[in-house]
């Protein structure tokens, strides 16, 4: 786990970081809230918007973390596809929720509705927060597995 914080590959934590980012921005629309986020502030839930931007960016760090520990591992001949499967379905999932995943279309809404099929995750308990905090728990878990190897 050191080895991230080195000299190589904390640039490319913060560069996978950095793409995840704005790949996430692009798919969600999030540049297109923005500005209605300022219009109506005092509208705005601050708490789930604050937590969801929260939720984003922790798993984009940690997408960015197991990303180059999975790159550190692969080069020392290691086996890693349990991790690497982990991580993928946390960057699958990230992707998912958007940025904001009340206010926001993700992947899933977006590929529902090129079939006729409305959805949103402003339907389900949490409005979608409960998708990223399962996300932040399995890449946790793919983190811890791939420090232990």
């Amino acid at each position: 786990m050191r080895n991230i914080f080195k000299k190589p590959y904390i640039y490319y934590v913060v560069l996978i970081f950095l793409v995840y980012i704005m790949v996430n921005v692009i798919l969600s629309g999030f540049y297109n809230t923005i500005p209605l986020i300022l219009v109506y502030a005092k509208t705005v839930n601050w708490l789930k918007l604050g937590m969801s931007l929260f939720l984003t960016l922790t798993i984009g760090a940690l997408i960015a973390f197991n990303s180059v520990l999975i790159y550190i591992k692969y080069k020392e001949r290691r086996k890693c596809k349990k991790e690497i499967t982990l991580s993928s379905a946390g960057a699958i999932g990230g992707l998912v929720t958007g940025v904001c995943p009340l206010c926001i279309t993700g992947l899933i809404p977006l590929i529902f509705g090129f079939i006729g099929v409305s959805f949103s995750l402003a339907s389900l308990p949490f409005q979608g927060i409960e998708i990223q905090i399962l996300v932040v728990i399995i890449l946790i878990i793919s983190l811890i597995n791939l420090s232990r190897k």
